[in-house]
């Protein structure tokens, strides 16, 4: 008997010819379409940095005082959160929390992980861990409103916006009767 020492492959014959290789396309940005704010981008950007920093999401930073209300939103903030090897679940949560308030967090710490719980929608976080530092505050909610104009409303324009009871309604109509206005001042 004699031994063949070469290995053996799977197909029958030597003459068998490759199949062409898929090549694939580069990456390119998509052009065009419409501007989108930085505030829409912002997510997008940042959920990498967040990921290594131990955030799964990165709304938990972002609506933090939605989370847990803005009264411990403006003594503490969410630092990282750290998961056992493999697992989405069971976390640890790391709070920077001002360092007089430090015996307040920590008896609202149940109340805390539930409404995190709560957020994710699973029980993501099992224990908190508190380290005292600087919180930044949170952005402030409401944004102040334009002053209206004080350039009176022609009284043309606006004869029938008196009867408007809606006041929301009734500012925008003075709005639009405004800009009517201007609009024909400089076409004279």
């Amino acid at each position: 008997m004699e031994r063949d020492d070469k290995p053996k492959s799977g197909k029958s014959g030597s003459g068998g010819a490759k199949p062409p290789r898929k090549v694939a396309k580069p990456y390119q940005r998509p052009r065009g379409g419409p501007a989108r704010p930085v505030s829409d981008l912002v997510p997008q950007i940042g959920r990498a940095a967040f990921r290594r920093f131990g955030f799964v999401q990165s709304s938990v930073v972002t609506r933090w005082p939605e989370i847990v209300g803005p009264t411990h939103a403006k003594v503490c903030a969410p630092e990282s959160i750290r998961f056992p090897p493999g697992e989405k679940s069971d976390g640890i949560m790391q709070l920077v929390v001002l360092p007089a308030h430090a015996p307040l967090i920590q008896h609202v710490i149940p109340e805390i992980m539930e409404r995190v719980n709560r957020f994710f929608g699973y029980k993501a976080v099992a224990k908190v861990k508190i380290r005292q530092g600087v919180v930044k505050p949170p952005p402030a909610g409401e944004k102040r409103a334009a002053p209206p104009s004080l350039k009176p409303i022609p009284m043309d324009l606006g004869e029938g916006l008196r009867d408007i009871g809606d006041p929301e309604l009734r500012a925008v109509l003075e709005s639009l009767a405004r800009s009517v206005a201007n609009k024909e001042d400089s076409e004279t």
